[in-house]
């Protein structure tokens, strides 16, 4: 009974199936807002450059909308998470993920203009998004973990985020290709996603709970020497701790440091990724389905390699050190990609970034290290 109880925190089938619809719908959405703009744009005069356009003007508003209209909710949510219940947080931003795809499904079955997965977006942000979703995972998982365990927790959390990735991508682009009703190309690839965004939310809704807070025993800590606790002894010469004064205060400065260098990494990353799908469906690359659902399974793969980096180097460097590491990684991936003309040089590139997942769970573990959990949720968005 205990050992099923336990089984009932577990975040990891969430984790994996949204992640899992998720790489359906980001590669159905490409696909279908190409062969929608293909088809308006048939008889342009330059119909490939016409086409890019169309299609990188309308990501550039949807992605607006996705990424701002989060705002309007996201404190509010992970404030109900931290004082009620963190399913809160984690619930509602799923109900928004099934209630948008649904509107894709709809987009394709009924042949509605694609000016509609505006509206998506917008219902999407408005019950917090992704950054409300991933903060209140990150922040269940911390509360379930001891502070010397917590890295590699968080890690293994990303690990299962990333392979779930890795084979929704792998597998969406053949399912776009392959699996279609009549001439309705992504229908039986989105219902998918659908489906696994359903099962996540019944799973949080009726199975999840929450766990409770782990307590860490400061001898047992992953350091060496603990910065918390100093051996001295008495006058009768017997040892005895002292807690050094300055450690029970966390210092303001590390946190906002920590916390800006998160949203810089951060958007640095979401801004080139971003991009990149356009630059994959244009001359010199021109890929199709299969090939962007290659493309898209290669940049989760970093998430398995940058576990392994984690679990490797955690034991030999600082989280300091392994966060630079990451840095280096992605900005030196990232540089190569600018260069690219052939498919074997795509990979290059990826192959060089695959550490470059490295520094965002590792900021989030120093970050929780000097807080206290109840207030962790709102910090991280």
């Amino acid at each position: 009974m205990l050992g099923g109880m336990e089984m009932r925190t577990w975040i990891e089938p969430v984790v994996a199936g949204a992640q899992l619809a998720s790489s359906f719908y980001d590669t159905g959405l490409l696909l279908v807002v190409k062969n929608y703009y293909n088809q308006t744009n048939s008889s342009a005069h330059s119909n490939e450059n016409s086409q890019q356009k169309a299609i990188s003007n309308f990501f550039i508003i949807y992605k607006l909308l996705d990424g701002l209209t989060p705002l309007l909710s996201a404190y509010g949510l992970a404030k109900l998470g931290d004082l009620k219940s963190r399913k809160i947080s984690i619930c509602v931003p799923l109900l928004g993920y099934l209630l948008s795809r649904i509107l894709l499904l709809l987009l394709i079955l009924q042949m509605w203009p694609i000016e509609v997965m505006y509206g998506a977006a917008v219902l999407h942000g408005l019950s917090g998004g992704f950054t409300t979703y991933w903060a209140s995972i990150m922040a269940l998982v911390s509360k379930g973990s001891s502070e010397s365990r917590r890295s590699l927790r968080l890690i293994v959390v990303e690990l299962i985020y990333g392979i779930a990735g890795f084979v929704g991508s792998i597998a969406s682009g053949h399912l776009f290709v392959s699996f279609h009703l009549s001439y309705r190309h992504g229908a039986v690839l989105v219902s998918c996603s659908v489906a696994l965004y359903a099962f996540c939310l019944l799973y949080s809704l009726f199975v999840l709970r929450v766990p409770k807070t782990a307590r860490s025993c400061p001898l047992a800590s992953s350091e060496p020497n603990h910065p918390d606790i100093k051996l001295a002894e008495d006058d009768g010469g017997e040892p005895h701790f002292h807690e050094s004064r300055s450690s029970m205060v966390p210092s303001k400065l590390i946190i906002a440091m920590l916390f800006v260098a998160a949203i810089m990494y951060d958007s640095t990353v979401v801004g080139a990724m971003d991009v990149l799908p356009f630059f994959l469906l244009k001359e010199p690359l021109s890929w199709g389905p299969v090939y962007i659902g290659y493309a898209n399974a290669a940049g989760y793969l970093i998430f398995i390699t940058s576990f392994l980096g984690v679990f490797m180097f955690s034991r030999v460097f600082r989280d300091t050190t392994m966060i630079m590491m990451g840095i280096v990684s992605f900005s030196a991936g990232i540089l190569i990609m600018a260069f690219v003309r052939w498919t074997y040089l795509f990979y290059v590139a990826r192959g060089v970034m695959l550490f470059a997942l490295i520094p965002l769970p590792t900021i989030r573990s120093l970050l929780s290290k000097h807080i206290e959990g109840t207030s962790y949720g709102k910090l991280l968005l």
